[in-house]
């Protein structure tokens, strides 16, 4: 692989992030957390960023408005919520 050739794939993932980049640093985090493990429950997300759930529930709804996650309803167990990113 050339150099010219491995440029478009850093710029393709800049591009990617662009809509986390302006949001709070417990967003970001969460969505590195949900592009490093997958689909996660937010007391999963919780637990692996050690964050508050609170924080948590904020960084979701900050990064569902910018349209990065996507969030679904858990088949095993209905009052729980997974969440996915989308970018």
């Amino acid at each position: 692989m050339s150099v010219t050739e491995a440029v478009p794939a850093e710029e393709d993932n800049r591009d990617r992030w662009q809509d986390v980049r302006d949001l709070p640093p417990s967003a970001k985090l969460v969505a590195k957390v949900l592009d490093y493990n997958g689909t996660l429950t937010q007391s999963q997300l919780a637990e692996e960023t050690l964050l508050p759930p609170r924080t948590v529930r904020y960084a979701l709804s900050r990064l569902e408005e910018e349209n990065v996650v996507e969030s679904r309803f858990s088949f095993s167990d209905a009052r729980k919520r997974l969440y996915s990113l989308q970018v």
